[in-house]
């Protein structure tokens, strides 16, 4: 096998000079600011407290749509793509009759059955 001299990547100057006992913890470890003095910065960053009794919660407001979570027994998926004046209008007569969405289809499959006669 014969040899074969490596190009040069440009790094032996450096690696020539280089003292792996410059990289130690004490070396990179920085002095932390005043907790008053980070305190200003971050209020002027925009950032929230975390601590107790500094944090103010939204009050609790109506959902924007009903929770229609309930246990019914369905646990199979059907997912269908539609229009979404379609999915409105769905959710809409759902939301009317107080119904869950899977309660929904199952009324809108039995009245097309009788409508349409059973397959």
């Amino acid at each position: 096998m014969e040899n074969r001299i490596r190009a040069s990547l440009g790094f032996d100057d450096a690696l020539a000079d280089f003292d792996p006992q410059e990289f130690t913890s004490a070396s990179t470890t920085r002095a932390k600011p005043a907790p008053e003095v980070a305190r200003v910065v971050a209020e002027k960053a925009g950032f929230k407290s975390r601590e107790a009794g500094q944090t103010t919660f939204p009050t609790p407001t109506e959902p924007t749509s009903p929770l229609r979570r309930r246990r019914t027994g369905r646990n199979a998926q059907f997912n269908l793509k539609a229009k979404p004046e379609t999915i409105a209008a769905y959710c809409a007569l759902a939301d009317q009759n107080g119904w869950g969405l899977g309660e929904t289809l199952e009324y809108a499959v039995a009245l097309l059955e009788r409508e349409y006669g059973n397959p």
